[in-house]
């Protein structure tokens, strides 16, 4: 154990060094024993015939973090939400503004599909014209021509009114 305890004092920089190489800043200290870990198996595993310790504790301890990171993001990419899953929850969350829904729809009624998918996107859900683009899969200036279109449209129904 003392010698472990050398070993840690020895590679303690190379440890912090291979965490600010990837540019690891949340969970610092998690990583930090992950590395130790695995300066601690490389001790262990580490034969002398096939070079040196420090490249091979070195290219271990990194290896084990990256293992770690990549682990680490598959299980979060697992727990984020889709987008489209997002917005659909989104719209459930939303039922209670049925009103407000169906005013918007009776000045709806004229607009082509897309005109009307901009006038809903943009006031019941407040989206941008790049996050509507995004949500619908189509280019901003798609989006941004259901809007004239839309803005157009509305103008001369209200102005008729």
């Amino acid at each position: 154990m003392e010698k472990f305890e050398e070993l840690h004092k020895q590679y303690d920089l190379m440890i912090h060094k291979v965490i600010h190489s990837l540019h690891i800043y949340k969970n610092k200290h998690e990583y930090y024993q992950t590395g130790l870990i695995a300066l601690w198996e490389a001790h262990e595993n580490f034969d002398p015939e096939k070079g040196a310790f420090p490249a091979y504790a070195y290219s271990f301890v990194r290896g084990r973090i990256l293992s770690q990171l990549t682990s680490e993001n598959r299980n979060e990419e697992k727990s984020i939400f889709k987008e489209a899953d997002f917005f659909e929850i989104i719209e459930d969350e939303k039922g209670n503004d049925g009103l407000a829904q169906e005013l918007l729809y009776s000045y709806c009624e004229d607009l082509t599909e897309n005109q009307r998918k901009w006038v809903l996107y943009t006031c019941m859900h407040m989206l941008t014209v790049s996050e509507i683009a995004e949500v619908e899969n189509v280019s901003i200036s798609a989006v941004k021509k259901w809007r004239k279109g839309a803005k157009e449209r509305l103008k001369g129904l209200l102005e008729v009114k």
